[in-house]
């Protein structure tokens, strides 16, 4: 298998993140930084694939019903980060190639995450980790981020890529999953922190409700809060929003997405939001510079206003990719039977049932 090797220097790469952040940068020189980072995203493919091998020995000791799946960096996502962070140099983004475990528990969590930081014979360096977990976002994120940078005597053309490694539960996992879902089909960067208030405060007190299930530190804003009135305001949040009938309507659309059947290491993920369709493009690893290429193809697609998104990942058969990424999916069911389960538990004199009907 042959993969992509790096084919321009680091200042090239700085150079090119400034043109596709800039609003004046020329159509030669976008196409110039579009190759530059089409390129440099690719390398991190090796790496990648290093880290998931030594991932799977570990986590398959610590939750046999875990899930690990590895993903590039959207170039979208990638332009919109620069865009975001002015002084941010492209070769120095650490969440270009990341991995994803994601666990049952937290205590699995926190025992995998010992593992690396303890580094146990990993040769490559722990730069930098956020704890969302114990100290989450404003927003409601919550997971554990771990970003390595990769050292290698085998294959030195790759040393110095960032891998950044996200650790979760499942119940973490199927809040961001349902952010981003939601975010898709309002039309709104919920996941950036922008987007409407009542839709940005319906998930940050989803979260602090999880939180309280999973006997976790407190989302801020929800400190002062029991866990009765956090499931309380829950439900009042749903009932006023949909939120679970929005949800089910795209889990619905979900299910008419015909199974592909079709085997492949590598999946490109083309999700059209408008048509709220489904297609897949499976490679296999012979095939990966091919794969690579249409990735790019799509976003290109996307650059040029067009409602699709691509993600081209790596994460077994199809039903654990479903599992892994089920925003691609349209598919929140895990979300959903959680918030039922916080609407199930909500304290107070006026059941759901007893609550006036939206209007």
């Amino acid at each position: 298998m042959s993969f992509v090797t790096p084919q321009f220097s680091r200042n090239d790469v700085n150079r090119a993140g400034r043109l596709l952040a800039a609003a004046d940068s020329s159509q030669e020189d976008l196409l110039w930084a579009t190759e530059v980072l089409a390129n440099w995203r690719a390398c991190h493919l090796y790496p990648i694939n290093t880290f998931q091998a030594t991932l799977r020995g570990r986590i398959e000791k610590i939750d046999r019903q875990a899930i690990v799946a590895q993903r590039l960096k959207r170039a979208p996502s990638v332009v919109t980060k620069l865009q975001r962070f002015a002084t941010m140099n492209l070769a120095q983004m650490q969440d270009i190639g990341g991995l994803r475990a994601i666990v049952s528990t937290v205590a699995q969590v926190r025992k995998l995450e010992k593992l690396y930081r303890d580094q146990n014979g990993l040769k490559h360096s722990l730069v930098s980790s956020k704890d969302y977990i114990d100290s989450p976002k404003t927003d409601g994120y919550r997971s554990t981020h771990l970003v390595f940078r990769y050292i290698s005597d085998v294959a030195p053309a790759y040393n110095g890529l960032h891998i950044e490694l996200q650790i979760r539960t499942k119940m973490q996992h199927a809040w961001a999953t349902a952010v981003e879902t939601m975010g898709t089909f309002l039309g709104q960067a919920l996941k950036s922190g922008q987007g409407e208030t009542k839709w940005r405060e319906f998930f940050s007190v989803s979260s602090a409700a999880l939180a309280h299930l999973e006997q976790c530190p407190p989302v801020p804003g929800h400190e002062a809060a029991s866990a009765e009135e956090t499931y309380s305001a829950v439900a009042t949040a749903e009932e006023e929003l949909g939120v679970l009938t929005k949800l089910q309507g795209f889990a619905i659309a979900a299910n008419k997405i015909a199974t592909d059947h079709r085997k492949g290491k590598y999946h490109l993920v083309i999700l059209d939001t408008e048509a709220r369709s489904i297609r897949l493009m499976p490679f296999s690893e012979k095939r990966l510079s091919e794969a690579s290429a249409e990735y790019a193809k799509v976003e290109e697609r996307t650059l040029r206003g067009e409602q699709v998104e691509a993600v081209l990942v790596a994460a077994g058969p199809i039903d654990a990719l479903r599992k892994a990424y089920p925003n691609y999916f349209l598919d929140t069911h895990a979300f959903i039977g959680q918030i039922q389960k916080v609407i199930d538990k909500a304290a107070g004199p006026v059941s759901r049932k007893q609550r006036p009907r939206r209007k």
